[in-house]
């Protein structure tokens, strides 16, 4: 099977499906990484779904009905893929809403990140609903255009109280020499992030949630991001800070990445 697919409920989409959604910005999603068939921590990403949900449309699908439609999608498509599962109302955006709540799941090529490592320019925003993986957020992409377009590889985004919260499409983490460094600010917690800090709990290696300003920053020993395609690549600067290299580090979150077992949907 080589054919990615786009299913809306669990059926190949239409065009009379799709054609609604070109404009619309009223939905939040998950992403994956499908290996074999299957994918890490299925029940982080149903709880992200089920909770979104219940915050953006005040109900949620029972979680067996969204695996069927995750299944669906992998079934009919190569066993490695990329996979986004979101989930919308057909009534839209700019409406008191509807009942109905409809789930569309689109695979495409497998994709691993960028090697690095990053410079990130640090900018000063925050997310609306930041615990939410929602559509429709331009500034991400246009911050991400702007730090490239100004010599570095994307954005992290700094809180009107100075701290460090999280990139454009990524988590941040940070190492001090013994213990992982988790940012404390409004950030979405990433499922990546949710199996690193299952499986280094697991691994026995120490973790701690820290504000992390600019000004911190020579105190650490490596930095991070991670998201769906990657559970590390390295960060060499942020704004005008340098960070060490940590290979170390690097190789620490991928073994415990590793570690989390592939489940089929």
């Amino acid at each position: 099977m080589s054919n990615f697919v786009v299913h809306r409920n669990g059926r190949p989409a239409t065009t009379e499906d799709l054609a609604p959604l070109a404009f619309a910005g009223y939905a939040h999603f998950t992403a994956a990484q499908v290996r074999g068939g299957r994918v890490r921590a299925l029940d982080l990403h149903l709880e992200r779904l089920h909770t979104a949900s219940v915050e953006l449309f005040g109900r949620a699908l029972p979680d067996d009905q969204v695996r069927s439609y995750l299944r669906a999608a992998v079934e009919a498509g190569p066993a490695d893929a990329s996979l986004l599962a979101t989930v919308y109302q057909p009534a839209g955006e700019f409406t008191a809403g509807g009942s109905d709540l409809d789930v569309l799941v689109r695979t495409g090529p497998p994709a691993s990140g960028p090697e690095g490592p990053l410079a990130l320019t640090a900018v000063e925003h925050e997310r609306d609903l930041p615990a939410v993986k929602h559509v429709g957020e331009v500034a991400k992409t246009y911050l991400l255009r702007q730090a490239v377009a100004q010599g570095f590889d994307d954005a992290a985004f700094v809180d009107r109280g100075g701290r460090l919260s999280e990139a454009t499409i990524w988590n941040l983490a940070f190492w001090d020499g013994a213990a992982v460094v988790w940012p404390v600010a409004d950030v979405l917690r990433g499922i990546t992030m949710g199996i690193l800090r299952r499986q280094l709990d697991r691994l026995g290696v120490p973790q701690r949630e820290k504000e992390v300003t600019l000004g911190d920053l020579p105190t650490l020993r490596g930095a991070v991001v991670m998201n769906s395609w990657t559970p590390g690549v390295a960060v060499r600067r942020i704004g005008p800070v340098p960070v060490p290299d940590a290979p170390d580090f690097i190789q620490l979150l991928h073994r415990a990445y590793d570690a989390e077992p592939l489940v089929a949907p």
